[in-house]
């Protein structure tokens, strides 16, 4: 990626997400303090331990908002992050409940499973035709609640990691009382 076009993203960033590292984490705190929704949570735990999940993730530029100006019809990404080596990480979360029973759940999981990477991939694209940033230069994540989807991401060059419902509920637990 050149340096004009890194440059002109993170304005870009800047400019529609203007919050500090520390407001951010702030925010993030707050959910895991009152939990009101389980992606947020699963959210909110990617965000304070991105340092074990995605290494390479060095700044976030960007939480739940389009990469490509005004165009939310586009897709917005859960998480851009600016990386130790000044690429971009994209990063989509997806809770998904692995403790529901029957045909009908299990069918859900799989679409929810298909979908996260689906919507990655999809972000992947359209974000490195509208900046102009080539693919090699665009990492991408999926973290989940579901360990299923570890292994899919080798095909497709999407890094994956999960929490399990029961760990998340545990950190979420012993976070706010450290709190």
């Amino acid at each position: 990626m050149t340096v004009d076009a890194l440059g002109q993203f993170v304005a870009y960033c800047k400019k529609i997400q203007p919050q500090t590292q520390e407001d951010i984490k702030r925010f993030f705190e707050g959910v895991v303090g009152f939990p009101y929704d389980k992606e947020l949570l699963l959210q909110a735990y990617l965000f304070l331990n991105i340092k074990d999940l995605f290494p390479t993730c060095a700044e976030l530029l960007l939480f739940e908002k389009s990469p490509i100006a005004d165009y939310t019809d586009l897709g917005k990404c859960d998480f851009v992050y600016l990386t130790h080596d000044n690429k971009l990480f994209l990063i989509e979360t997806k809770f998904i409940d692995t403790e529901a029973t029957g045909a009908t759940e299990r069918k859900r999981r799989n679409k929810h499973r298909n979908k996260v990477f689906e919507q990655v991939m999809t972000l992947k694209s359209r974000f490195s035709e509208y900046w102009d940033i080539q693919l090699n230069e665009l990492e991408c994540g999926v973290f989940t609640t579901d360990s299923e989807v570890d292994w899919r991401g080798l095909d497709v060059n999407v890094t994956t990691r999960s929490i399990s419902i029961d760990k998340l509920e545990k950190w979420r637990i012993n976070y706010h009382r450290h709190w």
